[in-house]
């Protein structure tokens, strides 16, 4: 049946966990990419089979038509599934360039092909640039602070690191009153935790 692939590749999106990025499934986005190629090439055929018949292709109701229509209408339904699954995974990817920072975690990165691997770099250098411009980082303080320093404890050896107020050895384990700008980006990399309270 013509579109089940791409419908498929859809029916997984949507059975996976919102916002969680599932393996990119090169075998069935291939499949479906074979299967436009093949409407394609039919609708092609069909077409000129049309037109060596001189027939008026706004008026004709011919077998070929009604080909060129089904060939038509599956290739459309076929790339409008393929761009939605793009466009989801690409929603995903960039909701965690907000939330993770410019270095991806390896196993997400297994979970991305080579042209949403571009993607992120690409969006991730517009988004630097952009906020270079600024003089801002736009990836810290996603809701305002109620106070800029945070309470941390560290839960990863990161040694000695030169923040904006202050150069303290970060060692596994030792607790930290740092700005929170400072603390953002090593929180979003899992190598502190806020205390509360």
């Amino acid at each position: 049946m013509y579109g089940r692939r791409a419908s498929q590749l859809l029916k997984e999106l949507s059975t996976s966990e919102p916002g969680q990025l599932t393996s990119f499934n090169t075998d069935l986005f291939d499949q479906a990419l074979k299967e436009c190629n093949a409407h394609h090439l039919e609708l092609q055929s069909l077409m000129r089979k049309i037109q060596e018949e001189e027939l008026d292709v706004q008026t004709t109701r011919n077998a070929e038509h009604f080909g060129a229509v089904i060939h038509h209408l599956s290739l459309i339904r076929n790339k409008r599934c393929l761009m939605a699954y793009m466009y989801n995974r690409a929603v995903i990817i960039q909701s965690l360039r907000w939330k993770l920072g410019p270095v991806l975690p390896q196993e997400i990165q297994e979970k991305l092909n080579f042209s949403e691997e571009e993607y992120f770099k690409n969006y991730s250098a517009a988004l630097e640039s952009y906020a270079s411009e600024l003089e801002l980082d736009l990836t810290v303080d996603m809701v305002p602070p109620k106070d800029p320093y945070i309470k941390v404890r560290v839960l990863d050896d990161i040694g000695d690191v030169l923040l904006s107020d202050q150069s303290p050895n970060l060692a596994c384990h030792s607790i930290h009153f740092l700005k929170r700008t400072d603390a953002e980006q090593f929180i979003s990399q899992g190598l502190m935790e806020e205390l509360l309270g």
